[in-house]
This record gives structure tokens, sequence and C-alpha cells, in this order.
């Protein structure tokens, strides 16, 4: 039989592992308790009647108990799904608890309401913009920084110890002593070779100087060459000789001047010799027919 009275002096002036005493009162944490306070009648284990609100996964369900399943404890109580709208939830509460105590209906309903408002105020929560306080872990700082500076000691013996057994052994201080796979050996020496070509490569380059003029070609000094020749062969051959003569003169150059032409365009680098002797062989002329008129 169920006998409340007896349950709540022993919970009461006993023991109860529910029970929370602080300065501001003594609290019940049974997650069925309608109000949160422990008194004769918020109490879920005293009373064989009982009603109440809790929320899963965001839904509120109205849970009831009552005497005639007291019993059975897998079945002993009873919840009814309410919907989101608070007026509808209300109705619901009301028809369900239509005959039963008058307070424990309007805690019901109180603790409805608390929970709707808790409801939208986490909603309006969710959607601002709030900073997160965290917390430093200041011994994992520590720790994380004592390991840094051990690996940064540890790598830097490790690289001189390296570098100290590479110039060894390119010496050859150690001999067939040991011995070391030649592979790995010869690919360290190809990373050396390619970090000093890729430091030569980005060394800026030298400047050089050039001389303002270059060098007159052959061929343009052969050019002021038949200029002078010209020249002069007017002028001393034109005072001294006929008319007839320097018309000879004239027709004869103009073909060793034709022929000096085709001889470039056939023969390119072979032509300059032969113009150079066409040229001493006009020396030559001039110089006979001013010996001759002489």
């Amino acid at each position: 039989m169920q006998h409340d009275e007896v349950i709540w002096q022993v919970i009461r002036h006993n023991h109860c592992s529910f029970m929370a005493k602080i300065e501001t009162g003594i609290f019940c944490r049974n997650p069925y308790n309608v109000t949160g306070i422990c008194n004769r009648s918020s109490c879920p284990l005293a009373n064989s009647r009982y009603a109440t609100i809790r929320e899963h996964d965001g839904v509120f369900y109205l849970y009831m108990k009552t005497i005639e399943r007291a019993h059975m404890p897998n079945k002993l109580w009873e919840r009814v799904k309410l919907p989101r709208n608070y007026e509808k939830a209300l109705e619901i509460i009301d028809k369900h608890l239509m005959f039963w105590p008058k307070l424990l209906v309007h805690k019901t309903k109180q603790r409805l309401t608390k929970m709707t408002q808790m409801r939208i105020r986490m909603r309006k929560l969710a959607l601002k913009t709030r900073e997160k306080i965290m917390t430093t872990p200041r011994k994992e700082k520590k720790r994380e920084a004592r390991r840094e500076e051990k690996a940064e000691k540890a790598a830097v013996l490790e690289r001189s110890i390296e570098t100290e057994l590479l110039e060894r052994l390119k010496k050859g201080v150690y001999g067939d002593i040991y011995n070391y796979p030649v592979d790995k050996y010869n690919e360290i020496l190809d990373k050396e070779v390619m970090k000093d070509a890729v430091s030569e490569d980005e060394e800026e380059p030298e400047i050089e100087y050039v001389e303002g003029y270059e060098e007159l070609e052959e061929e343009d000094m052969e050019d002021f060459g038949d200029l002078a020749i010209s020249n002069m062969d007017g002028d001393n051959v034109g005072d001294d000789l006929n008319d007839e003569e320097t018309v000879a003169v004239e027709s004869k150059r103009g073909r060793k001047d034709s022929a000096r032409k085709l001889e470039k365009d056939e023969h390119g680098a072979k032509s300059k010799k032969k113009v150079k002797v066409l040229v001493e062989v006009e020396h030559e002329d001039a110089n006979e027919r001013q010996t001759a008129v002489l």
C-alpha cells in the first residue's frame, strides 16, 4: 500500500538523496519536482498523485502519476506531448488535469510558462553575437615552451654533428672504417651542389664596360678608299689628258665597278680581296698615264 505521510516523514527527517540544503533554503534535485523546492506538496516521492512538465530535445511533455500504477514502476508515469503553441498546451493541461487538485494544476501551468519563457530567451541569445571567454591553460603553455626549447637545441646539435661528419667524410679522415650507405652520401652531396648552383644563380650579374664606337668594317673602309681614288683620278687626269682619254678612263672605271659589284654578290667574302686588287690596278694605271703625259 502507498503511505504518503510515512514516506514524507522518513525523507524529511532522516535522509533524502535529492535534498540540497543551502543558505537561502532547502531545494530538491529530483527532475520530476514541479517547483524545485523541498516541501510536502511539491515532493514527487511523497505524493501518489502527481503531475509535472519535462523537456526532451526541445519538446515539452506533461507527466502524470496515479496511485493505480504504483505497483508497476515501469509504467508509473504517463506522458502527453504538448504543442508549441502556448494556449493549446494550456488547454491540453486543463483537459488531462480536470479533476486534480487546483494547487497542483496551477503549479504545472506555472512551470510550463517559465519553461516557455526560457525557450524564447535561449533563442534570442543564440541569435546574438557574444564574446566567448576561454581560459588560458598556463601549465600547458609552459610545458610546450620547454619542449620547443629542447627541440630547438637538439635540432641545432644534430645539424652541427651532421655537417662535421660530412666534412670529415669528404676529407677522408675515416677512410674505410665505416660502411655508410653510399646512396645517401651521394644524395646529400648532390643537394649541396644544387644549393651552391642556386646561390650562384642568385648572385648579381657583373657590370662590364664597352667602348663607345665599334670598329669600322672592311666594306666601309673600301668605300672611303674608292672615294679617295676617284677624287685623285679626277683631279690629275682631268687637267692633263684630253677629252677622249678621260671618256675612255671613265668607261673603263665603270666596267671595273660593275664587275666588282657582281663579284661581291656571287662570292661574298672573297670579293673583298678582288676589290682590293682592282683598286691597286687602278692606282698603277693612273701612275702610268701620269708618267706618259709627262
